[in-house]
This record gives structure tokens, C-alpha cells and sequence, in this order.
């Protein structure tokens, strides 16, 4: 099938394919298939990061009291209704907390078919395994962040708006629609893309007619889009009921416990549109735009260093071959593919803006680069198929290329699966390329278990203390619900795996006021210190107690847990 192409050889079934006759899209399901059966390996075996540990403990307290409101410090809503419904039928545990994520992740080559009609089957077939196999989207689908629901997303956004346009498909807009609002819903990076797409779409449109004749291209294209719009009211009006409708049902408070507006509610319900739409809009804005300066400024080029050494490390045969794309397809090709040069535009304005919006210097945000990287790389891992196809063939070519040929194709093959080894399956230490800082590198489940043993359900006596200044709160029962302190922070992973254990918690500022509480003999069975504090603390505890030393981090970041014999 060429590619501009749209028919194929697919019935109109689900999506315009038929499974049952269309080869490539059985195989990009089969893709899919054993894209989930990577994720789901092992889901659980690695300990909840500091960022899935905040989402995970919230989700628990959400299933407890049905209290919802979007912070978007907390990052996107999507995550916690997903975990909710998912802890409620399956229970809580880190490997059902990932599911969601794990699931939509397998679903990302599915969005290769959407752009069929500017791509070939080869191509197609190619996008559809790097989306599916590359090393750091199968991690961070095992992962409780919405970096990979937002790719999926944002991919199946563009995907539905090229087939709209391409075929004037009313059904594609309305899926756009959605996907736009499950895109915001998963992450507040989605902020970004929009960034990027405006970058796009200037590219596009205004530089080429303003270099070669003065804008008089941009005016006809624009005329032509006013043409294709014109008449179509009703599907725009449609789309748009669908976009604000699932926006609403991802942003909406739950009512409950210190939460009074809420979907359950109906004399709330003109609180609940305001609070879902302007209200997220401006939680959004007040939170990492106003109030994010100056204090949460930092560097430019550091940011931009780090991203590129991930990408480096970890997808540089990608990035390679993305790059040999957009030249050849610029400079070579008589015939230019206006999408390829979008997904080139879009990765170089990945480049420049993400470093600035994010928080933390981490491997996860190299994701939203490697997102419109990969439907390049296809292309050139296509055309270097179809090249070696041609040597195996004997197309009068000598053996040393066929042998270079074969020699590049293993050590692609081989820098993927050692990435893939090593770090999505391997080890969670500082050789691991692809973890961040605040993730454990030591086994968690042996504290879960004795904190599920100690935990007895009442309230009033309390199972876990933490001891000094840096993990003390002032009203620990104050920590059920947002917001919450600094220090609260500064006990994660802790707080998701004593919720889980049904295990409550209070603390106290230092060892003076811990000594008060063991002399009237009310200290619980589980002690958390920091190591500074654990020798004093474990005196004075005695022979009653056994301590444990857990890495909460890959490195500065260890904590002592006592446990009562």
C-alpha cells in the first residue's frame, strides 16, 4: 500500500479495519499483545518510586472516603479514578497500581494504525514495534506516572486529527476530541505539547510560504481549511460537547470529607462545571506557572544536557535514524512528506521546551521526545529493511555489504535488549540508566509485611511512629487529606505501603519528646528514623526492638525502621 493510501485491504469494522483480513493490522495487534505480556512481567517486583508512592497513597485514601479534587501538584486525575476502580475489584497492591498504566502502554502501537494513510504497511509495521518494545516507553509503562497515558493520548490525538483531515471523517474529529481531554486529564505536561504543536503548525504553514512566496501559500491553505470547516457546525459543536463532557468527568471533585462540591450532588453541579473546566485551568496555572517562580527556576542547558544523554543512553539508534529521516526527506527526496517534517518540527520543539517546563532533571521526560522521534526512525528502519531484503536477494551486490548490513541490524537489536535487561527488567541501582533519584533500591515488601502484622484497625493506637524533625507533622490525622506538609513528603515511599498495610501513623520531633512517649510506655511496634537519630533512638528502645537499614533512594537517602520482636 503506498502511502498515500487510505484504503488498503480492511472493511470498515473498528476504526476502519477489519482484523480478520488485514494482515498489518493483525500484526500490529499482535505487537500490542506482546507489549502488555512485557509490561505485565514482573509489574510488582520493583518498589514504588516517590512519585508513584504519592499517587498510590492518595488513590487509597480516595477509595476510602469518595473524596476527590484535583491538585495539580499531585499530577493528572486520570491515574487516581483508573487505581480506584482498579483497587476496589483487583485490590491494592504496586503491581495492580501500575496496571492501568501497563495496559494503556501496550495500547500504543495501536495508534500506528492511525496514520495508514500517510505511511506504508512497512512503515506502519515499524512504528508500531518501536512503540511497543523501545526500552524506555516498556519502563515507564511500569511505571504509576501519566507520562505514558499522556503519549498514548497525545499520539492518538494527532492521529485522529490527520484522518479527519485526510478523509473528513467526522467520527475521527470526535475521537480527537476525546483523546485531547484524556490527554490533559493524564498529565500536566499535556501543557507542553499544545506548546508544541503551535510551534508545528507555524512551522507548517508560515515558514515555508513566507521564504518561498510571500505568505500567498499559507493564505490558500488557510482559505482551503475555512472550506473543509465551512458547513460542518453541528460536528464541531459535537466534538466540542465531547471534549467538555470527558473533561468534566476526569477534573470533577467527589464530595466527601472535606470536599462539599461533587458529581453525587446535584444542587452542586454549576459548582462542579466551574471546578472541572476554570477552576483546573487556574489550580493549573496558580501551581506551576505563577507560583512556580522564582523558586522552582532552574537552569537551562543542564536540563537540556541531561535529556540528551538519556536520549544517548538509551535511544540513540532512534534518535539516528530520526534524524536521517528528516535530512533525506528535506534535502533528498523529490517529493517532501509534509508529515514526516511535522514529527521532525514537533521532536525539535520537544527539545527546547521540556527542559523549561519540567520540575526535575529526570530519564522520564526523555519519553515526550522519543514520541515523535519514533514514527521517523520507522520510516528509515523501513527503508534499511527493504535494503537488506534487496542484498539478501543478491541484487548485485557483494557480500561485504550484506555482512555490514546484518552487522548494523544485531547491534541495534543488541543496544536495545542490553537497555532493555539491564534496565527495565535489572536491578533498581545507580547503574540503571533509566531510574530516577527517588527510587528505592532496596526490597520494600519485607516492611509491608510487618507493617500488615502490627496493623490491628483501630485508630487510636496507632502502629507506626516516626521520630525527628525532618518526618514530623503536627497533626498526623491532618495527613488523610490534602494538602499536606512538606515533611510528609519527605517519609515517601513509607506512607503508600503502611496505608496499604492498614497501618496509621503519628510522629514526633525528636528524641526528647519520643523519650516522653516510651516511658509512658505508648510506643508503637514500628519505629522510622533517620540514621542520625537511629543509634539514641534504638538505646533507648532496647533489645525489644529489631532495626533495619532501607535505601529509600539510589543514594543519601536511608532510613531505619524498628521493629518490635
Amino acid at each position: 500500500m503506498s502511502p498515500g493510501d487510505a484504503s488498503g485491504d480492511a472493511s470498515a469494522t473498528v476504526l476502519g479495519l477489519d482484523f480478520r483480513t488485514d494482515r498489518v493490522a493483525a500484526a500490529v495487534v499482535a505487537f500490542a499483545a506482546l507489549a502488555l505480556l512485557a509490561r505485565l512481567v514482573g509489574l510488582g517486583a520493583r518498589p514504588f518510586h516517590w512519585d508513584e508512592a504519592r499517587v498510590g497513597y492518595w488513590t487509597l485514601r480516595y477509595l476510602e472516603t469518595g473524596a476527590f479534587e484535583y491538585r495539580p501538584v499531585a499530577g493528572g486525575p486520570l491515574l487516581y479514578h483508573l487505581d480506584r476502580v482498579v483497587f476496589a475489584v483487583l485490590g491494592a497492591s504496586d503491581a495492580m497500581a501500575r496496571l492501568p498504566v501497563a495496559v494503556l502502554g501496550a495500547a500504543l502501537p495501536s495508534c500506528a494504525l492511525l496514520f495508514r494513510d500517510r505511511l506504508d504497511d512497512a512503515e506502519t509495521l515499524a512504528f508500531a514495534a518501536v512503540l511497543a518494545f523501545h526500552p524506555l516507553l516498556v519502563y515507564y509503562s511500569r511505571f504509576l506516572r501519566g507520562d505514558v497515558p499522556l503519549v498514548l493520548f497525545a499520539l492518538a490525538f494527532v492521529g485522529f486529527v490527520v484522518r479527519a483531515f485526510d478523509r473528513a471523517s467526522r467520527r475521527d474529529a470526535y475521537a480527537a476530541a476525546v483523546a485531547l481531554a484524556l490527554a490533559f486529564a493524564s498529565s500536566g505536561f499535556a501543557a507542553a505539547y499544545v506548546l508544541c504543536w503551535v510551534a508545528v503548525g507555524v512551522l507548517l504553514v508560515d515558514q515555508p510560504s513566507a521564504v518561498v512566496d510571500g505568505g500567498a501559500s499559507a493564505r490558500r491553505l488557510l482559505a482551503s481549511l475555512r472550506s473543509r470547516v465551512a458547513g460542518r457546525t453541528a460536528p464541531a459543536a459535537r466534538a466540542s460537547l465531547l471534549f467538555l463532557g470527558t473533561t468534566v468527568l476526569m477534573f470533577a471533585p467527589r464530595a466527601g470529607p472535606h470536599v462539599e462540591v461533587g458529581l453525587t450532588r446535584p444542587t452542586t453541579w454549576h459548582l462542579v462545571l466551574y471546578e472541572s473546566t476554570v477552576g483546573a485551568l487556574w489550580s493549573f496555572v496558580g501551581v506551576r506557572v505563577v507560583n512556580r517562580w522564582p523558586a522552582w527556576t532552574h537552569e537551562l542547558f543542564p536540563y537540556v544536557a541531561d535529556l540528551l544523554g538519556t536520549l544517548g543512553d538509551v535511544a540513540l539508534p532512534t534518535a539516528v535514524a530520526a534524524v536521517a529521516v528528516f535530512a533525506w526527506n528535506r534535502y533528498v527526496a523529490t517529493e517532501r512528506r509534509t508529515l514526516l517534517d511535522a514529527f521532525a518540527y514537533w521532536a525539535a520543539a520537544s527539545v527546547a521546551v521540556f527542559p523549561v517546563v519540567t520540575e526535575v532533571a529526570a530519564p522520564w521526560v526523555a519519553i515526550h521526545v522519543l514520541l515523535p522521534l519514533a514514527p521517523l526512525a520507522a520510516v528509515g528502519a523501513a527503508a534499511f529493511l527493504r535494503h537488506a531484503v534487496a542484498l539478501a536477494r543478491g541484487d548485485g551486490r557483494d557480500a561485504a555489504a550484506v555482512a555490514g548490513v546484518c552487522l548494523l541490524l544485531v547491534a541495534v537489536l543488541a543496544q536495545a535488549g542490553a537497555v532493555t535487561a539491564a534496565g527495565v527488567y535489572g536491578p533498581s541501582d545507580r547503574t540503571n540508566e533509566l531510574a530516577q533519584f527517588a527510587q528505592p533500591s532496596d526490597d520494600l515488601d519485607p516492611l509491608f509485611e510487618n507493617a500488615s502484622a502490627v496493623a490491628d484497625g483501630d485508630p487510636t493506637t496507632p502502629e507506626v511512629l516516626y521520630v525527628g524533625e525532618r518526618y514530623y507533622t503536627a497533626w498526623d490525622p491532618g495527613n488523610e487529606f490534602p494538602p499536606v506538609v512538606q515533611n510528609w513528603g519527605n517519609r515517601l515511599p513509607l506512607p503508600w505501603y503502611f496505608e496499604r498495610a492498614g497501618a496509621d501513623a503519628i510522629s514526633t520531633k525528636n528524641v526528647t519528646t519520643f523519650d516522653e512517649r516510651a516511658a509512658n510506655r505508648s510506643t508503637p511496634p514500628m519505629v522510622v528514623a533517620a540514621p542520625s537519630l537511629s543509634g539514641a533512638v534504638g538505646d533507648r528502645l532496647g533489645d525489644g526492638y529489631e532495626a533495619t537499614t532501607y535505601h529509600l533512594g539510589l543514594w543519601d537517602r536511608e532510613v531505619v525502621v524498628f521493629v518490635r520482636r
